[in-house]
């Protein structure tokens, strides 16, 4: 804990301060992740296959990344969503399986797999 706040507290100030913490552990993680044949630089934003550069969104990255970050740990559908969306934004009810089904086209259908009833993790690498 690097933070500390006094009750009562306004909820505005907890999320600045929530917000202000990832940004901090997200400027720490710049190591390149490697999956296998993928690999995924989050300080430049660039995925690569095979050393090839393969284009994501913005959601497809965020969603490649908690897996790669996750290694073969199964996240669930919620989770992924919170990945994806901020407080308060819509989510669809079929987002999370729309980014999966692109990043298996695009990265290779072995990549992720679904566990059934939990969600989805990435592969043994080959």
């Amino acid at each position: 804990a690097d933070d500390y706040l006094v009750k009562p507290f306004d909820l505005e100030e907890l999320s600045a301060r929530i917000r202000a913490a990832i940004r901090r552990g997200a400027r720490q993680a710049t190591a390149v992740l490697r999956h296998g044949r993928i690999e995924l630089d989050p300080a430049a934003k660039q995925v690569r296959r095979d050393g090839e550069p393969v284009v994501l969104t913005a959601r497809e990255f965020a969603v490649l990344h908690a897996l790669m970050l996750h290694g073969q740990q199964t996240l669930s559908r919620s989770q992924l969503e919170d990945v994806l969306y901020g407080w308060g934004e819509e989510v669809e009810s079929n987002a999370v399986e729309v980014h999966i089904h692109h990043l298996r086209r695009k990265l290779g259908r072995d990549l992720i797999r679904t566990v059934r009833g939990l969600g989805y993790a990435l592969a043994p690498p080959p």
